[in-house]
């Protein structure tokens, strides 16, 4: 089984029960403050799930891409990746568990499908609880009748808690609800009488999990049942393409091969001779893989000293510091990333169109690290004489991060230059220097990922359509090189990339957020339409550049239809009329990165939005 195969079994099997395909989204989210990239592929769907009409039904299945840095530090083990595919299908209030599970088990065990033997499956469902309010969430004995009634018997049925089978909700309020998750046992021996699906001895892996949203919850913390529930379901696919081929290793999957055999040609390195330089060459595979799909997304972002730049910056020189492991001294990441874009392409064209920029980009930062390492060396050994004082012949903590957090060099280079000179490092201080600054950074954000449009709150939904009307006053001051480049937007502010070659003046500033006042007070009718993709360029739609859209989607036209300020393809939420917003003012205009400017805005005021 190749990924290609599985991700079209899975694609033609929903499809065949009547899901509509929908296209997969852009790795960096428009509008969700709470993450910096995609990190499940249900993320995009979340408006929708929350009740949002879909353009294209109630029965959904796509493919999208997804980014997880939190277990970065594991990468290279046999199971961790930070880029990943997912698998999806969705109903969107057009059946629940019985058809989901129904659905589950015959793509999983049908020999036209995945044909595993259903004495290999193992699943999971909630075990209930009582909340503080004294109110009760029933054990899920409804989805284990229905794994019974498939074939699977109850002694692999698992009763499990909140921490194992319980989703959401996205935000601090909305839907949520119990989930199934569907096991794979590999034969293995138990590791010991407590064994069982969610144990990490490596039995039983996870290949599918099937959520329940059949609750909401308010803001008072209760948990009410909803009359239209929704299934989310997803499979990772190289997780599962490796368990279908009883493989060890997530990179022993056929699209990883390739990406491996270009990284020993050029390291001279043979991958399973020695299990330290597998390590390092399953680090670069995989790093280098996610760098290619961020610099290759439609609203790419380069590397930087903030947000998703950050972490794929971090990405990037974390494969670099690799490959001088293995003794790759020169720039060398542009080999590997050529093979990612041509193992991928037909799936993800964007990755063929955005090639020369993505090797460019990779290129550029190997030569920037190159240079912060010869600076963080010049560095170290101007401290060397000091540092050499000490009897103890240990360079302290502080200092090692001082060149981490100041130089961008790396712990385990400064711990082989001091080795070279007969010394150590003290790596637990590091490690609490390390520490403090992370608590700090997240005390300094914390007020950063308030809200989102995951809870459609009023705030949000407001500075959601006024970066409607801020990228038509763009285009009307600066021209049709303006284009959106992203979004991102909290309960405080808005932020907005676009396209331009050069900082806007001071007058220019001010003249677009005039035009976005005008319109607001203007209290111009927000209308909503869906149609064909094709129909809404015919009609001057703006889009996103290079997103990937649906055959039927949602059009918002701001003013008349026949005299109309801005018109976009959108997901929404949005306001009704524009006065609905309040008061809008531009903070700052400043570079984003080459060729995209960042507007930061506020709002204040506005009309109560129409229940």
């Amino acid at each position: 089984m190749t990924v290609n195969e599985l991700r079209s079994k899975y694609i033609d099997f929903f499809k065949s029960k009547g899901h509509v395909e929908i296209g997969g989204k852009s790795l960096l989210p428009n509008n969700d403050p709470t993450v910096l990239f995609t990190t499940a592929g249900m993320q995009p769907l979340v408006p929708y799930l929350l009740g949002e009409p879909h353009p294209a039904g109630n029965r959904l299945t796509d493919y999208q891409k997804c980014v997880r840095t939190g277990d970065i530090d594991s990468v290279g083990d046999p199971s961790h990746l930070t880029f990943f595919e997912m698998l999806g299908n969705w109903s969107l209030g057009a059946y629940f568990k019985k058809e989901s599970i129904a659905f589950s088990y015959e793509f999983l065990t049908s020999p036209e499908y995945l044909n595993i033997p259903k004495e290999k499956l193992n699943v999971t469902v909630f075990a209930g609880e009582k909340n503080a309010d004294g109110t009760e969430i029933p054990r899920d004995e409804e989805a284990a009748s229905r794994w019974e009634e498939m074939g699977i018997p109850r002694e692999r049925i698992f009763f499990l808690p909140r921490e194992d089978n319980w989703w959401g909700p996205a935000g601090q309020t909305g839907p949520c609800g119990p989930d199934t998750e569907i096991f794979y046992d590999n034969g293995q021996p138990k590791c010991g009488p407590d064994c069982r699906p969610g144990c990490h001895c490596g039995k039983y892996l996870e290949i599918w999990n099937n959520v329940f949203m059949g609750y909401n919850k308010d803001a008072q913390g209760h948990y009410v049942e909803m009359e239209r529930k929704c299934v989310d379901t997803g499979m990772g696919v190289e997780r599962t393409v490796s368990v279908l081929n009883h493989m060890k290793s997530v990179y022993d999957i056929d699209v990883f091969q390739p990406i491996i055999k270009s990284i020993e040609e050029v390291s001279g390195k043979a991958y399973g001779a020695n299990e330290s330089d597998d390590i390092a060459i399953r680090i670069i595979a995989d790093h280098v893989r996610t760098a290619t799909f961020i610099l290759g997304d439609p609203q790419a972002v380069t590397p930087a000293r903030t947000g998703a730049g950050y972490i794929l910056r971090r990405i990037i020189r974390r494969a670099v510091r690799y490959g001088r492991k293995l003794g790759i001294t020169g720039a060398f990441l542009a080999k590997p990333a050529a093979i990612v874009i041509d193992e991928y392409k037909e799936s993800y064209p964007e990755l063929a169109e955005h090639a020369d920029f993505i090797c460019e980009q990779l290129s550029l930062e190997e030569g920037r690290f190159s240079k912060t390492l010869e600076a963080g060396e010049k560095e170290f050994q101007k401290l060397l004489p000091n540092l050499q004082k000490n009897p103890k012949k240990v360079i302290p903590g502080r200092v090692a991060f001082r060149l981490y957090d100041t130089f961008g060099f790396p712990i385990e280079i400064t711990q082989e230059m001091a080795r070279e000179n007969g010394m150590d490092v003290d790596i637990e201080e590091f490690k609490e220097q390390e520490k403090k600054h992370q608590e700090e950074s997240r005390t300094l954000s914390a007020g950063t990922f308030k809200g989102g449009l995951v809870d459609h709150s009023d705030i949000t939904t407001k500075y959601h359509t006024a970066t409607h009307l801020l990228q038509q006053a763009l285009v009307n001051v600066l021209g049709d090189e303006v284009a959106q480049k992203g979004s991102n937007i909290t309960a405080e502010r808005m932020r907005f990339d676009f396209s331009f070659h050069r900082a806007m003046t001071k007058e220019e500033v001010q003249q677009v957020e005039d035009i976005v006042n005008e319109k607001i007070q203007a209290d111009l009718p927000v209308s909503m339409e869906i149609m064909g993709i094709d129909e809404a360029r015919a009609q001057n739609a703006r889009a996103l550049f290079g997103e990937k859209y649906d055959s039927q989607v949602k059009v918002y036209t701001i003013g008349d239809k026949d005299g109309w300020f801005s018109k976009e393809v959108c997901g929404g939420p949005h306001v009704q009329h524009t006065a609905q917003i309040g008061h809008f003012h531009i903070v700052k205009e400043q570079s984003s990165s080459a060729g995209v400017r960042r507007i930061r805005a506020t709002i204040e005021g506005g009309l109560p939005l129409d229940k």
